[in-house]
């Protein structure tokens, strides 16, 4: 029954994300605008989606500590990265970066290995200032600056959340093979990553 729960609470997470647009569709706020746009913008790209996910199941694979920091780490750089972006300082190879995030996230999970909590924050940290770049400098001109954050933010928790809860509900259906399914999962999400880089997806 309790592998049951937790094989759907990723499903729960993925609802979340979509939740705020069925709510707020109909409005017509400049101010719901501004958040939805910003939500809307993470969970619009698939490349967006495979990093933030990636960044959950690397903080899985690591557990301990970086189970909250690596996020954390993510999500604090993200906002530095779109500070740049609005303020229309140049940072280079911002869609290649976005599209190694994956890879390199994905492969670090993959391998496995013990890492020091603070080279994989400084790791995904660096990856995550692409992708707020890319949110600050796409921002619509007419959007509320804060609101647009809130909403690229609360996307990219809950699709790190999502990782997470998909990698712990895995791992307590398959038993000791659990950590095992999980690093598979960043294989597949760095395969995504690269299905990018090379046009396929």
């Amino acid at each position: 029954m309790r592998a049951r729960l937790l094989l759907a609470l990723p499903l729960i997470a993925l609802s979340l994300v979509a939740a705020p647009t069925a709510a707020f569709a109909h409005t017509g706020s400049g101010d719901t605008a501004g958040f939805l746009h910003g939500f809307m913008h993470p969970v619009g790209g698939l490349d967006h989606i495979l990093a933030m996910v990636a960044v959950g199941v690397f903080a899985f694979v690591l557990g301990g500590r970086a189970l909250i920091l690596v996020p954390l780490a993510f999500v604090g750089m993200m906002a530095v990265g779109f500070l740049l972006g609005v303020g229309g300082v140049n940072v280079p190879f911002v869609e290649l970066g976005i599209a190694l995030s994956s890879v390199v996230i994905g492969g670090l999970a993959t391998l496995g290995r013990p890492m020091p909590v603070a080279l994989a924050m400084a790791v995904t940290g660096l990856f995550a200032v692409f992708h707020g770049h890319a949110h600050g400098a796409e921002m619509p001109a007419d959007a509320s600056g804060v609101l647009y954050a809130l909403g690229f933010v609360s996307a990219t928790a809950l699709l790190h959340l999502a990782g997470i809860l998909a990698a712990l509900g895995v791992a307590r259906a398959v038993g000791k093979y659990g950590r095992t399914v999980a690093q598979l999962a960043g294989s597949a999400l760095a395969l995504g990553g690269l299905g990018i880089l090379a046009g396929w997806l």
